[in-house]
């Protein structure tokens, strides 16, 4: 999966992580247990992956230092070399109780110049609104550059909770982020889900925790049944343009993505591989009761004839997804009494484009897409969010870098509406399960790729979805 991040983990903003924690405590757990927690959580941590190794600790005025205090004083209990070194007094009363119980020597930060083989940074977690001060985050990076394991304690100090942001200021990378109690948005959100390194959680006691967002989960693929024909397994249509190469990509992607049957409405000549059948477009070949979803945008063009295209399948009752040159066409007027599921597949500039640069993080503003599109948005990028008109999304935190080439794109719509046609009575699931397969596949290639091979390298992926 994505960058280590536990599949499937809720997501939960800074507003909603206090609320959950707000439940805890009017349930009976004091903050002094639940820091307890914390803090126990990280030193089991620390002490499983130190491997004995000497720790530096970095603490800071809130709750998230306290957190650093307990793991100080449970790792020292456990017979380990640690040091704390703190930004200043606790300003909460359990971090100041949590200092206290740690007992030992707190080194002042600016003092912290010895560098430790583990450094653990509990610096600040959720809620921070401003960049780190220079001198701060200059001693922080040194640290963690000299260390040969550095863990951030809930997030790296210095990030932006609910957008992922850095602030302006790039944070250190880290190799493993300890996710107290939920997963929050900058730990799958960019820039900071790729400075957190590995992320896992640590269960604080907060319950149950439900929430509308949460990371990608790798599907469960199976086999075809025995009783299995080409249409069973998915038909998928694929409208073409005068760029017919995008087309084929998205084409091809569908076969290798699982689906038994692939049209390509084109003028084009038959070419490699043959088993995509052509047939020259025509409104009347979307009125094929036997598609179960069309694809249309990849090559498709922006004159008035792929306007044509694009009012034909809009008007059909067939899943659809649309994407590239069709997006720059769309009126989302036209979705709005849309009855068949509608995915959309913008990149950044193209989302810009249909709903406006806007504000908010990226999971807000694909929300807020989805709700007036009513319509499935993948947002995609470095990080993807998968986000539906009822208010429910998913995020894969970290796409392979190797994906930034031409064509990506049109393999991706392929594989969602393969994935479509088998599963849609789960529109969004068969849309998770698509982009899932468009990163592992890029994953098993982990080099420079066409998008051909890409799309050779769902089956693959396919494979380990079983």
């Amino acid at each position: 999966m994505f960058s280590g991040v536990p599949e499937g983990a809720p997501v939960l903003t800074a507003a909603a992580m206090r609320a959950a924690e707000e439940r805890a405590i009017a349930a009976g757990l004091s903050v002094t247990e639940l820091m307890e927690r914390a803090g126990a959580g990280v030193a089991e941590w620390v002490h499983r992956l130190a491997a004995g190794s000497d720790v530096l600790i970095l603490c800071g005025p809130g709750n998230n230092g306290g957190d650093g205090y307990v793991a100080a004083r449970v790792l020292a209990q456990r017979g380990m070399a640690v040091r704390v070194a703190a930004l200043g007094e606790p300003k909460t009363e359990a971090a100041a109780a949590a200092r206290a119980a740690w007992g030992g020597a707190v080194e002042a930060l600016t003092d912290a110049t010895e560098a430790a083989p583990v450094l653990v940074d509990a610096l600040f977690g959720t809620g921070l609104t401003r960049a780190l001060d220079s001198g701060i985050a200059g001693t922080l990076a040194t640290l963690v550059g000299r260390a040969r394991l550095s863990v951030a304690v809930d997030l790296p100090s210095g990030a932006e909770t609910d957008a992922g942001g850095d602030f302006g200021a790039a944070l250190p990378r880290f190799d493993v982020t300890l996710a107290l109690g939920a997963l929050k948005p900058a730990h799958v959100l960019q820039p900071v889900a790729a400075r957190c390194g590995t992320v896992r959680l640590v269960e604080i006691g907060l319950g149950v925790i439900d929430s509308d967002i949460r990371a990608l989960r790798q599907p469960s693929l199976a086999r075809p049944r025995a009783d299995a024909h080409k249409y069973s397994r998915g038909m998928v249509a694929v409208v073409s343009g005068p760029m017919h190469g995008a087309s084929e990509l998205a084409a091809r992607a569908a076969y290798r993505a699982g689906a038994g049957y692939v049209l390509l409405l084109t003028g084009g000549l038959p070419s490699p591989p043959h088993a995509i059948v052509r047939q020259r477009w025509s409104v009347e070949a979307l009125d094929d009761t036997r598609i179960g979803a069309v694809v249309i945008g990849p090559g498709l063009g922006r004159d008035d004839r792929a306007r044509e295209k694009l009012d034909a399948a809009l008007a059909s009752k067939r899943p659809l997804v649309i994407d590239g040159d069709a997006l720059h066409l769309l009126d989302l007027n036209t979705l709005k009494t849309r009855v068949a599921p509608t995915v959309l597949t913008p990149h950044a500039g193209e989302f810009d484009a249909l709903f406006g640069a806007g504000s908010g993080s990226k999971i807000e503003r694909a929300l807020d897409a989805a709700r007036r599109a009513n319509a499935v948005v993948v947002f995609k990028g470095a990080d993807t969010v998968i986000a539906a008109p009822n208010g429910s999304a998913s995020v894969a935190a970290i796409g392979s870098p190797w994906l930034s080439v031409a064509g990506t794109g049109d393999v991706l719509a392929g594989a969602i509406a393969a994935m479509l046609a088998q599963r849609s009575r789960d529109v969004l699931g068969a849309v998770g399960a698509g982009v899932w397969l468009h990163g592992e596949a890029a994953r098993i290639l982990d080099r420079c790729f066409l998008a051909d091979e890409l799309a050779d390298a769902l089956a693959h992926a396919y494979e380990r979805a079983r």
